[in-house]
């Protein structure tokens, strides 16, 4: 259940970024398509960095070995 909430609330965010540089930053059409095309890619790539984090954690590549003496 976490993934998907917190893929949707990065989702949320972006659609709420995306208004902002279009309510803020209205420049012309092709500056707002800049501007869109960096917030989309800005959120995509912290979307992407959270899952590959959250998705390792699930399967670790390294286990820990405990010693016998602790």
């Amino acid at each position: 259940m976490g993934f998907l909430l917190t893929t949707l609330i990065f989702v949320v965010i972006g659609i709420i970024a995306s208004l902002c540089a279009r309510i803020c930053c209205n420049k012309g059409p092709s500056a707002n398509l800049f501007h869109l095309t960096l917030v989309i890619t800005a959120t995509v790539c912290c979307w992407m960095m959270w899952a590959i984090v959250y998705l390792a954690q699930m399967n670790p590549l390294i286990v820990p070995i405990l010693s016998e003496s602790e």
